[in-house]
């Protein structure tokens, strides 16, 4: 995946260029350190995005509380219906561990980014 191409595709749509880092999800990515973000988003897409039936599709990803849930939307990766739209990945199978890393390769590079952007 391109991810520097991607992110230029998201931020193209409105609704996935309307989400950004609040102050408070900073401190936490400050306080955290990105190690430990890389960690929870591994630890959301095994267990919300990764097996092919997931029961809530769709109401799975919160819209707020978490740095990552936040990037999920931006990425359009926080549900399977959207990965499959915007990534063209297949509701009904599980993700590869190949999906699974680049998907968070793009969630972290989305956040980081949002940081550079916070800090301008």
């Amino acid at each position: 995946m391109d991810y520097d191409l991607m992110l230029n595709k998201l931020s193209k749509s409105k609704f996935r260029a309307s989400f950004h880092l609040r102050k408070y999800m900073i401190d936490y990515i400050n306080e955290k350190g990105m190690d430990i973000i890389k960690v929870h988003a591994y630890d959301f897409i095994n267990k919300r995005l990764a097996p092919s039936n997931i029961p809530n599709d769709g109401k799975q990803t919160p819209m707020k509380g978490h740095p990552v849930f936040i990037a999920q939307h931006a990425c359009a990766c926080c549900c399977r219906g959207c990965l499959e739209k915007w990534y063209g990945i297949p509701k009904d199978k599980e993700l590869t561990k190949e999906q699974i890393n680049s998907i968070v390769e793009l969630l972290m590079k989305w956040i980081k980014k949002e940081i550079n952007l916070t800090f301008i």
